[in-house]
C-alpha cells in the first residue's frame, strides 16, 4: 500500500499518545483537531459533551469527509457516519461493547470493518470484581456506618477462600477475574457458549457449565460475575427464575450491560434478602435515576459505568491501534473485528 491514508482521532488522546499513532508509518496522515471533539471530564473520557459550532461544524465534517480509518466514534455523528465518511473503511473503537451502537446506528448495514478493544479493559474490571467481593466478605459497608456512627464495636468477618465464584461469560475478561479470584483461593467456575473440548484450566477456572446449564451453576456460587455482551440472547438472562436459582444470600456483580439483568426482579431479591447484595457498574437506565431503589440500598455498590476506566487505558487501547495499523498496512487479519451478526 503506497498511498497516503488519512486517520481521524475522534476521541480525546494525550499528545505523547497522537505522536505514537503517526510514528506507525509515514504513510498515515493524522487528522487530530482536539477543539472538536470535546474535552475530556476524566482521564480516557471517549464520550465528552460535544457542542460544536456552526463553523466547527463545518470543520469537523470536511475532516470526516476525508477519512479513511478513524480512531473512535464520534458520538455527535455516529447516525450519520455512512453518509459523512464516504471513504471510511475501518474505524478502530475503544469500547468492547459497541455491537449495539453499530447495529441501532445502522452501520452494520455498511462495508466499514469495525474493531473493537476487546480485552483492554480486563485488568480494571477484573480488579473492580475483586475489590467488591472483599468488599462484601470484609465488611467494608458496615465499617463505613460504624466509621461514619464514631462506634468502636469489634466484629468478625468471612473469607474468600474457598468460597465460588461463577462467571458468567469466560472470556478474556472473564479469564482474569477468575485468574485474581483462584490466587486468593476461590473455587471457579463459569460459562462459555460452547464448552466443549475447552480445558476449563485454560480460563482459570475449575469447572465450565454449558449455557443451556446455567441455573445449575448459579445454584453454586457465592459470587456472580456478568460479563457477556449485550445481544438478543443475553438481554434479560438474569431473570426472576435465575435469581431464584442462586444460592441464597449470593452476591451478583455486574460488568456487562445494564440489559442482562431484569432490575425489577434483582430489586425484590434484595429487599426480600435472598440476594445478599450486588455491585453494579452498568444499569438499564443511564445515569441511574435518582428515584431508583437501588440508591437507597445498604447491600448495594453503584458505580457509574467506570469500572473499566483506568489510567492506563488510552495507553493500552493505544497499543492495539498501532498493532492493528501495522497490520492494516500490511493486508493481514486486524484482532478484533467486530462480528456484526452477532454483535461482538
Amino acid at each position: 500500500m503506497s498511498t497516503p491514508l488519512n486517520l481521524l482521532i475522534g476521541s480525546y488522546l494525550e499528545p505523547e499518545l497522537v505522536a505514537r499513532v503517526e510514528a506507525v508509518d509515514a504513510r498515515i496522515r493524522v487528522l487530530y483537531e482536539p477543539d472538536l471533539i470535546g474535552a475530556p471530564r476524566f482521564i480516557a473520557d471517549h464520550t465528552s459533551p460535544i457542542e460544536r459550532t456552526p463553523e466547527q461544524r463545518q470543520r469537523w465534517h470536511a475532516l470526516l469527509a476525508q477519512a479513511d480509518i478513524m480512531f473512535d466514534f464520534d458520538r455527535g455523528t455516529v447516525n450519520q457516519l455512512a453518509q459523512l465518511a464516504p471513504n471510511l473503511k475501518w474505524l478502530q473503537a475503544t469500547s468492547a461493547g459497541i455491537g449495539q451502537l453499530v447495529k441501532q446506528s445502522g452501520l452494520a448495514d455498511t462495508d466499514i470493518v469495525f474493531t473493537t478493544a476487546s480485552g483492554v479493559h480486563a485488568i480494571p474490571l477484573a480488579e473492580y470484581c475483586l475489590m467488591s467481593m472483599l468488599m462484601f466478605t470484609k465488611l467494608a459497608f458496615h465499617l463505613a456506618a460504624e466509621k461514619e456512627r464514631k462506634h468502636w464495636a469489634r466484629y468478625c468477618s468471612g473469607e474468600l477462600r474457598d468460597q465460588t465464584l461463577a462467571v458468567v461469560g469466560l472470556g478474556r475478561v472473564g479469564s482474569e477475574v477468575a485468574r485474581l479470584a483462584r490466587a486468593v483461593g476461590m473455587r471457579v467456575i463459569g460459562t462459555k457458549r460452547r464448552p466443549e473440548g475447552i480445558d476449563p484450566q485454560s480460563l482459570h477456572a475449575d469447572a465450565l457449565y454449558a449455557w443451556t446449564d446455567l441455573h445449575a451453576m448459579l445454584a453454586e456460587a457465592d459470587f456472580v460475575v456478568l460479563i457477556v455482551p449485550h445481544t438478543a440472547e443475553t438481554t434479560g438472562l438474569i431473570d426472576a427464575a435465575a435469581l431464584a436459582a442462586m444460592k441464597p444470600g449470593a452476591v451478583l456483580i455486574n460488568i456487562a450491560r445494564g440489559t442482562v439483568i431484569d432490575e425489577e426482579a434483582m430489586i425484590a431479591a434484595l429487599r426480600s434478602g435472598h440476594l445478599g447484595g450486588a455491585a453494579l457498574d452498568v444499569f438499564a437506565v443511564e445515569p441511574l435515576p435518582a428515584e431508583s431503589p437501588l440508591w437507597e440500598m445498604p447491600n448495594v455498590l453503584i458505580s457509574p459505568h467506570s469500572a473499566s476506566t483506568a489510567v492506563r487505558e488510552n495507553e493500552r487501547i493505544v497499543d492495539l491501534f498501532c498493532d492493528n495499523l501495522h497490520r492494516y498496512l500490511a493486508g493481514e487479519p486486524l484482532r478484533n473485528v467486530l462480528d456484526k451478526e452477532r454483535l461482538y
